[in-house]
């Protein structure tokens, strides 16, 4: 019964992120620009709250990568101890590409579940005017005993810029 609660929560988090990406949202025509990958700190879930460094590359096609750092917070559930991760997101945007594009907040859906090894996964929608939507590419991997369910905000900066 203990492996039932892991479970529901990366199925929660899978059906989530299909909604959140359906063509129901396609009331604003968006572009794949290319990937986010993230390196996730290592995290303690405090019953209702969480916070993790993220280090990020953004891969686009013909472009140069751009570095970004910043922190993931969760709101809701979160009740546990998890090593660093990784997380991988692809970008689609409502605008041309620019150096730092993908500066800005991000909010949206979350669902992990740990134990030994971990899956999780993260919709999110922000960045400049709300113009871009990050979805996942690869559920997101940590070690560790972990629960959570909730809302994620992650804020993102070009590494070296201001945050």
């Amino acid at each position: 019964m203990s492996r039932t609660a892991p479970a529901a929560a990366c199925g929660a988090a899978a059906a989530l992120a299909m909604i959140l990406t359906s063509p129901a949202t396609a009331q604003e025509r968006r572009i794949q620009l290319g990937e986010l990958d993230c390196s996730l700190s290592a995290s303690v879930g405090l019953i209702v709250s969480s916070q993790r460094n993220v280090s990020c590359y953004f891969h686009s096609p013909g472009a140069p990568d751009t570095a970004y750092v910043g922190t993931l917070t969760r709101v809701g559930l979160d009740v546990g101890v998890t090593s660093g991760g990784k997380m991988v997101w692809t970008a689609f945007v409502n605008t041309d590409r620019y150096t730092g594009t993908l500066s800005g907040s991000y909010v949206g859906a979350t669902a992990e579940a740990s134990l030994a090894l971990g899956l999780g996964a993260n919709v999110l929608i922000g960045g400049n005017n709300d113009s871009v939507a990050l979805q996942p590419v690869s559920v997101q991997s940590t070690t560790g005993f972990n629960i959570a369910a909730g809302v994620s905000q992650l804020n993102l900066c070009v590494a070296g810029s201001q945050c």
